[in-house]
C-alpha cells in the first residue's frame, strides 16, 4: 500500500495501461502518476482520483486501460511468486487451481485500497465478487456505463493464468446506482476435470 491507502499495483497498471493505450497523453497522466511517487509510494488518493476523472473523459480508452490494468494486476502477482509456488500450483488438479486463483484475485482486489471489501460466494461452480468500495466508482453522479471493469478483468486474468475454465461476467455497477459491484463467475465444472494448465514450466 501507499502512504495513502492505494495498492501500488493499482496505481503501476494502471501507468502502464495509459502507457500501452494512451502513450501521447502519457505525460499529462504523469502530472499525478509520476515516476517518483511510483517508486516511493507516494500517489494518494487525490492524484488517483484525478488520473481517473480525466479517464473517464476520454470515452472508450477509459474501459480499455482499466481492463488492461486489471491484467496486469494479475500478471505481476502471478510473476511474484516464488517458482516452486508457480510450479506447485500448475500440478494441482483444476478446481483446486480454480480455489487459488479466486483466492489472489480476491486479495488482490482488496488491496487496490484500503476503503474495498469483496465479499465471496461460490457454490457448484456459480458465483460472485461482490466487491464494495470501489474507487473506480466513486464519482459524484451515476454514470450510464459500468466503470469497474478493472475489477472483472483482474478475475478473468487470474482464471487464465491458472488455465481455469470459465466466465467472468460484470454484472452489477455501483457507478450507475447499484448498491455495490457484483460480478458473476461461471465455472466449467465438466471442462475443469480434465483440463491440464498451460502456464509455462520453469
Amino acid at each position: 500500500m501507499t502512504e495513502a491507502g492505494i495498492g501500488r499495483v493499482l496505481v503501476a497498471s494502471l501507468h502502464q495501461g495509459i502507457a500501452d493505450l494512451l502513450p501521447t497523453r502519457l505525460e499529462f497522466y504523469e502530472n499525478w502518476l509520476s515516476p517518483d511517487g511510483l517508486r516511493h509510494g507516494t500517489i494518494g488518493l487525490a492524484p488517483l482520483n484525478a488520473v481517473l476523472s480525466f479517464l473517464r473523459q476520454e470515452g472508450e480508452p477509459y474501459h480499455l486501460i482499466t481492463r488492461r490494468a486489471g491484467e496486469y494486476a494479475a500478471e505481476w502477482t502471478v510473476a511474484s511468486q516464488w517458482p516452486v509456488h508457480r510450479s506447485m500450483i500448475r500440478s494441482m488438479p483444476a478446481w483446486m487451481r480454480a480455489r487459488v486463483a479466486l483466492r489472489l484475485a480476491r486479495r488482490t482486489i482488496r488491496g487496490t485500497y484500503v476503503g474495498t471489501r469483496v465479499v465471496t460466494k461460490l457454490r457448484r461452480g456459480k458465483g460472485t465478487f461482490d466487491v464494495r468500495g470501489s474507487l473506480f466508482c466513486s464519482i459524484r453522479d451515476s454514470s450510464s456505463e459500468q466503470l469497474c471493469g478493472f475489477f472483472a478483468a483482474t478475475l478473468a486474468r487470474f482464471l487464465g493464468l491458472y488455465s481455469v475454465p470459465g466466465e467472468v461476467h460484470l454484472d452489477q455497477c455501483r457507478a450507475v446506482g447499484a448498491p455495490s459491484c457484483l460480478i458473476a463467475i461461471s465455472l466449467d465444472r465438466r471442462r475443469a476435470r480434465s483440463v491440464t494448465s498451460l502456464m509455462p514450466r520453469e
